[in-house]
Formats: C-alpha cells, structure tokens, sequence
C-alpha cells in the first residue's frame, strides 16, 4: 500500500530497536489486511519515555509498541490501563481512543501462546525464571493465572528489585495456589538447585540478545535435564546460546521469535479490531 496523507502512523519505542522484528511484522500485517497504517521504530530511553508519549500523542499515532526498557515507566504515562497491564504494572501495547492512551500488555499471552505452540503446558508445573522487568514480570503474572503451580523468580538487586518484591506480593494475592519465591541472581548455587528442580526455566533478561549473544545465564550444562522446558524472551539471535546449549542437552526449548509474534499478533488485534495472519508471517518474516 502506497502512504499518503491518510495514512496513521503505528510505533515502536524503546532501546535499542534497531534489531527488531515488529516493523516488518506489523507492516507486512497492515498491507496484508488492508489497514492505511505506518509502522516505525524508535530509539527511545527510560527517561525519555513521557517526551515519547507527549510526542505520538501530537502525531495523532493510531498506537504504538513499547519494548524495553520503557514498558514499566509507560505505564505511569497511560491515561488508563486494562486490567491485565494494571496487574502486571508494564505496558507493551498502547492504543489511541479519542484523545486517551489505553495501556494493554501482551507479553503473558505472547510467551503462554509460544508455549503451548511448542507443547509445553504450565498448569501444575514448577518454573524458574529470571528476571524482573516490564516482560518478565507479564510472564510470571500470567503463568500463575495459568495455573503454574510453583515459581522460583531469580532477580538481580538493581532498581527493577522491588518490581519483582510487587510482583510476587500480587501472585500471592491474587493468586494464592502458586507457591512463588523470590530470589538474588547472584545466588549461582540456588538458582542452579532450582533450575534442577523444575519443569520449565526461562530467560526473561536481555542476556543474550545481540551484541552479547555470547552470553547465558547458565554456565553449567549440568543443569539441562531431559525433562526441563527451556524457553528465552531473546529472539535476535533466533537461537540464543541458551536456546542452543539446551537442545543439545536433549532438553525442549521454546526460542523468544514465537513470543514475539504472537504478542504482536494481539497487539495488532488492539489497534486495528482484525487478525494477524499471524502463519503467513512466521513464514515470510520469521522461518526464512
């Protein structure tokens, strides 16, 4: 489709996004579905993230993406907020109604869809993941809604620390049958005891994303059993050192690419009302 002077501009903002898979995603969704619309990316920090918000508002954008390390202080920037990205307290997904932004997150429907697309179920199941930002935090919400059974959430103490301390006070009160711990990352020899101890583990960091696509988590391999689930929020590379390492140790793996489109496949969903054809752009985005 031809831009003109009708057409509405959709974004994404965070850093960094020059790796990012959602414009061709999204751009290829709208002239697919015949959607007059725009996708962009943009470089923006944590403490530009309000300029950000002030200046799409201006534009009269039809919606935008939020990536890290935005999606917690673009809540605060919302002028309301489902009750899924309230919970969660990070937004991924922003929609222009009227004059309001209305803050959604998909990151939990993203990353359970990838899941089960790759067969593994959390109902009943123990998971140890790491990490304590805007994606991690969906996850971790949305598996206890899910029914995981368990939680071991691993977190450095940095400034997202008390994000994880909210996190698990909400589990806790919201979801009071999955048993949840919280965790220093810095404690290698519990992190690797829990990892031992569960079904599913999952990288819900940066680490392992390029430039640093050399780094993992787990520096042991020992840890990889046969009966672990391993799954990444990282999809550039497509295949993380984690991702990789893991299937060679007979483990399944679920890659971060999956989450990544079925979260924009909902996000595309909240700005246009139409569906994704979410199989023609595995293929032609993301399989090639």
């Amino acid at each position: 489709m031809e831009i003109s002077g009708h057409t509405r501009l959709l974004a994404l903002i965070g850093s960094p996004v020059g790796h990012s898979g959602s414009p061709a995603m999204q751009n290829y969704s709208c002239q697919k579905m015949g959607v007059d619309g725009a996708y962009l990316a943009f470089d923006v920090k944590e403490e530009e993230t309000r300029a950000a918000f002030e200046a799409l508002r201006l534009l009269n954008v039809m919606g935008f993406n939020v990536t890290m390390p935005c999606k917690t202080a673009a809540a605060v920037c919302c002028d309301e907020l489902s009750k899924a990205a309230e919970l969660i307290g990070a937004v991924n997904t922003v929609v222009k109604d009227k004059t309001r932004f209305v803050g959604y997150n998909t990151d939990g429907y993203g990353w359970v869809r990838n899941c089960r697309e790759n067969g593994v179920e959390m109902k009943g199941k123990k998971m140890t993941i790491a990490g304590s930002g805007g994606a991690a935090t969906a996850i971790e919400i949305t598996a206890a809604l899910e029914g995981m059974q368990e939680m071991s959430i691993f977190a450095i103490r940095d400034d997202f620390w008390e994000n994880a301390v909210k996190t698990v006070e909400k589990i806790h009160r919201n979801v009071p049958g999955c048993k949840v711990e919280l965790y220093d990352l810095a404690d290698k020899e519990r992190f690797y005891h829990e990892i031992r101890e569960s079904d599913i583990f999952t990288n819900g960091t940066r680490v392992g994303m390029k430039p640093g696509d050399g780094e993992t988590l787990i520096e042991d391999r020992s840890i990889f059993h046969k009966g672990l689930a391993v799954t990444d929020v990282v999809y550039n590379p497509r295949e993380t050192r984690l991702i990789v390492e893991a299937k060679e140790a007979g483990c399944r793996t679920v890659p971060g690419i999956g989450m990544l489109l079925w979260q924009g496949a909902e996000a595309f969903k909240l700005f246009t009302g139409k569906e994704m054809p979410a199989g023609e752009v595995m293929e032609r985005y993301f399989r090639e």
